[in-house]
């Protein structure tokens, strides 16, 4: 079965993450138009809520969450860390919906890095930019950052956000998935919010050992952003 999905991650990647990377910021990299993409959200459930703003982009989150074992003997998430792949172009394809079952099966059997994973597939990867977390801005604890400005929107010094969470919904996908959530920009331009939805793995064991050494659990997961401010 692993290599049924191997295979499948393979050829959904390549025709997924490769291509041109050459457009007008707000637009997809792949030459799509994305502004009148919907976003659909798990009925009966009110801590997500809509976007009330234009789709800039869709991307494909490879990446660990990395946890620590805390004093009650159980993994406290310390953020994440992901390479982020455009697939805003996907949508309305047989391609969007399975992509994050295809690349999770494929990232969660393979010891390389998501870029050089998905490089093996395609050969030229459209890279958004990076995921990870940074000092939060209130002060205390810590936030999660998506950057563009290395990659996507190079030299464009305000193309990231800094995310703060809205609403947490436990991911509808399995319990082994990473929640679902809604982020609200507090600093930067590359959006206002931001989903992480169809999640694949992420979750740790239900406990540990104290003085256990940090874990780093493989996920994937779609992001979506909305509402950049970004100007050429």
């Amino acid at each position: 079965m692993k290599l049924v999905h191997m295979a499948y991650a393979t050829t959904a990647a390549s025709v997924a993450l490769s291509g041109s990377s050459t457009s007008p910021h707000g637009a997809s990299p792949m030459n799509c138009n994305v502004a009148d993409i919907q976003l659909h959200l798990p009925a009966e459930q009110t801590v997500l809520s809509p976007p009330n703003v234009t789709l800039s982009y869709v991307a494909l989150g490879l990446g660990v969450q990395n946890y620590t074992c805390s004093n009650t003997s159980t993994w406290t998430n310390v953020g994440a860390v992901a390479e982020l792949f455009d697939i805003s172009c996907l949508y309305n394809t047989p391609l969007f919906d399975p992509i994050s079952n295809a690349a999770f099966a494929a990232w969660n059997v393979t010891p390389e890095a998501p870029l050089d994973l998905i490089s093996a597939f395609s050969g030229n990867p459209i890279v958004l930019g990076q995921h990870y977390f940074i000092p939060s801005p209130t002060g205390s604890g810590v936030s999660p950052k998506f950057d563009f400005t290395s990659a996507r929107e190079k030299g464009h010094p305000e193309a990231f956000v800094v995310g703060a969470k809205v609403g947490d919904l436990p991911a509808p996908t399995g319990k082994g998935d990473v929640d679902w959530l809604q982020l609200k920009s507090v600093q930067g331009e590359l959006a206002s919010t931001v989903y992480r939805l169809q999640t694949r793995g992420g979750q740790p064991p239900a406990s540990c050992k104290q003085g256990s050494p940090p874990l780093s659990v493989k996920y994937a997961a779609q992001y979506w952003f909305f509402g950049s401010s970004l100007t050429k």
